[in-house]
């Protein structure tokens, strides 16, 4: 199984756990109140929205993971849901060691 498909798996179970916040408004209002861990929006989503994203994590010091579309998130998680954060500091932790092992892929 590749990291791509294990870092999606992670996500659902995340859902599945209580860990996972979904929605614009919710997503922003946790990285706010610094309760996300490591958030994520589609690489398909809006460019103002994507700005406006962008702009909270570095402000908030949150991870912001662009690199899967709307479908895949969907997906993973069970719910037509593509913005989302996950509030666990174990599932992101593990979340980050995934992202690097891809990126040195």
């Amino acid at each position: 199984m590749n990291s791509k498909d294990q870092f999606l798996q992670l996500l659902g179970l995340a859902r599945r756990s209580g860990n996972l916040v979904f929605g614009t408004g919710d997503t922003l209002t946790a990285i706010q109140k610094r309760k996300a861990k490591i958030a994520f929006f589609p690489v398909d989503g809006g460019a103002s929205q994507q700005k406006k994203f962008r702009d909270k994590a570095n402000f908030y010091h949150v991870t912001l993971v662009e690199t899967f579309t709307k479908e895949e998130l969907s997906q993973a998680i069970g719910l037509n849901r593509s913005i989302m954060a996950v509030t666990d500091q174990g599932f992101a932790k593990k979340m980050k060691q995934l992202l690097e092992e891809k990126e040195r892929n």
